[in-house]
């Protein structure tokens, strides 16, 4: 959802660099270029993270915070961002209409408190999606197969049937962890090409009538 079908990521990493600055004097970018980005310490690492995970981290490296004190700043903060309006990215919705023109189920699968993501949910069209599964509603979060399992079992099919559209490295390797294949619209640096994987710029180059994998059945 967050940097995928809506220009959110930037807001989460803002909203980290913020209290970051805040607590500890570091000033960080929010684009993923620069030696604030990358690394164990940039921000580019917490590009979507689940929040109480995000929290986990930034309490320790803040230490005067607990991870519950920095889990409700970043949920008020971010939520604030996202409650005064959201940027759907370019092709966002003509993909999520080309899958129901061809009988493609949508399954939302976000990193996202529940509140935040009903906020897009409503932005983009409850009717665009079958289900969706947020923060805290699977007993492990992403990098972590269980929500793309989760998706997949409400949907009622394999995973390995499904395509998960991804913008981060922690989100991608939660899809091919649950045997999805991916198609990849970067936001920050760190996916990389592969059998079960495509990249491409823009979502508005995605065509799902010409993906370059064969039914999942037929493997």
């Amino acid at each position: 959802m967050d940097g995928t079908l809506v220009d959110t990521e930037r807001d989460w990493l803002a909203t980290i660099a913020a209290l970051l600055a805040e607590h500890t004097g570091h000033t960080a970018n929010t684009g993923n270029t620069g030696s604030t980005g990358h690394g164990p310490d940039g921000l580019d690492a917490y590009a979507g993270l689940p929040l109480a995970d995000a929290a986990e981290r930034l309490a320790e490296r803040i230490g005067t915070l607990t991870p519950e004190a920095v889990r409700a700043r970043l949920d008020e903060t971010f939520t604030a961002r996202v409650r005064a309006g959201v940027a759907v990215q370019p092709g966002a919705l003509a993909l999520l209409d080309s899958a129901r023109d061809l009988g493609v189920p949508v399954a939302l699968v976000t990193a996202s408190e529940r509140p935040v993501a009903d906020l897009v949910l409503a932005t983009l069209g409850t009717h665009r999606f079958a289900c969706s599964v947020t923060a805290g509603e699977t007993s492990r979060g992403k990098p972590h197969p269980d929500p793309y399992l989760a998706a997949a079992a409400t949907l009622g099919v394999r995973p390995e049937d499904c395509l998960a559209v991804e913008d981060t490295p922690t989100g991608a390797a939660s899809a091919l962890a649950a045997g999805c294949r991916v198609l990849a619209v970067p936001t920050v640096d760190g996916i990389a090409p592969g059998p079960r994987t495509l990249l491409v710029a823009s979502l508005a180059e995605a065509d799902l009538t010409a993906l370059p994998w064969p039914p999942a059945a037929a493997d």
